[in-house]
């Protein structure tokens, strides 16, 4: 029988970008955390390249994505805080996006949107259509993007190890193996999900495969792009991230000719990418609820027991909103999240 520790108030099972965010929520309030994960930090598909912190598009608003914009706007101090604590770079940037038009129809609805951005996002940030610029930016056969200043990117990798760093600075333990204490978070990504899925007898959620690459080619100042369904993504350490497919059916995790097209799809969205250096191709599985939102709450019959998955693409955008509302109910006891959030949705 695992030892009682009466050290730690919460354990957290996975050291990705929900686990480890949800630790770090609970320290910063005094809690005594521990991180478990046998893989170790960004040992799943957190680890990943592409690090893109989007918001969905502003019309049919809903509270998924009003849980999202909240997220996104904490960002900026939330990251620096993270930053701050544990003394490490997280490569966090507000640095735009723009996407491109590729006709009539479409610059009739991207105006339409400046609109519904304007009340819906407030001040905040906006979302204008404007000519495309020279140089670094997509090809739009209109001559027009959409630009909006509320994308956001952060390196994954930096961003994991600085959460990390943060939970231990805080007096929180980041460890490969360890004995279960107090609350305990299940944030185990596709393995979670499927331990969920046998406990409560049906498929709630399961991995989606996808692929990116890093390019040589330093733009990290300059804003995203995303096209046909592409992110393309400059960081701080003078790369550029390309991704990512979304693939429900895999013969295995290595990288393919798939990839290969994503990155011809890049170098032709954006043409000062032709003939960067690829320095990194990754593969890895994302968790994917039924909900298709993030799956937050208690473990169905398990006292004690909270789940934090599903985060698919948009986990490091949700994280520090979710971190949050998770510290509140594994610490206080409240309960804020959302009711499309629920394990409920996806049984």
């Amino acid at each position: 029988m695992a030892r009682v520790d009466v050290t730690v108030d919460v354990t957290v099972r996975g050291a990705g970008i929900f686990g480890l965010s949800i630790a770090f929520a609970c320290a910063r309030r005094g809690a005594r955390v521990r991180v478990i994960d046998p893989g170790g930090v960004g040992a799943g598909s957190s680890g990943g390249l592409v690090g893109a912190l989007a918001p969905h598009v502003p019309e049919a608003w809903n509270g998924k994505k009003q849980f999202q914009l909240e997220s996104l706007l904490m960002a900026e101090a939330w990251w620096g805080e993270v930053g701050e604590v544990s003394g490490l770079p997280t490569g966090y940037l507000r640095s735009g996006r723009l996407q491109p038009l590729a006709d009539a129809r479409a610059v009739e609805v991207a105006r339409a949107r400046e609109v519904t951005a304007a009340a819906l996002w407030g001040d905040a940030a906006v979302w204008r259509v404007e000519a495309a610029p020279e140089g670094w930016g997509p090809v739009s056969a209109t001559g027009l993007v959409v630009r909006d200043t509320l994308t956001a990117r952060l390196s994954p990798r930096m961003g994991l190890a600085a959460l990390a760093g943060a939970v231990v600075a805080l007096g929180g333990e980041v460890v490969r193996e360890g004995a279960e204490a107090g609350a305990v978070v299940d944030a185990t990504g596709v393995a979670g999900l499927a331990a969920l899925s046998g406990a409560v007898g049906k498929t709630i959620g399961g991995g989606v495969k996808g692929q990116a690459a890093a390019l040589r080619f330093d733009a990290a100042g300059w804003p995203q792009v995303f096209a046909d369904a592409l992110h393309i993504v400059p960081h701080v350490d003078g790369t550029v991230a390309i991704g990512s497919t979304s693939e429900s059916a895999w013969d295995d995790l290595a990288t393919d000719a798939a990839l290969e097209a994503l990155i011809a799809q890049a170098e032709a969205a954006v043409p000062m990418l032709a003939g960067a250096p690829v320095v990194e191709r990754w593969a890895g599985v994302r968790p994917r609820a039924r909900s298709r939102a993030p799956m937050l709450g208690p473990w169905p019959g398990r006292a004690g027991w909270f789940v934090a998955n599903g985060g698919f693409k948009i986990g490091f955008g949700m994280a520090p909103k979710l971190a949050e509302v998770m510290a509140d109910l594994v610490l206080d006891g409240r309960d804020a999240v959302p009711e499309a959030f629920r394990v409920d949705a996806s049984l």
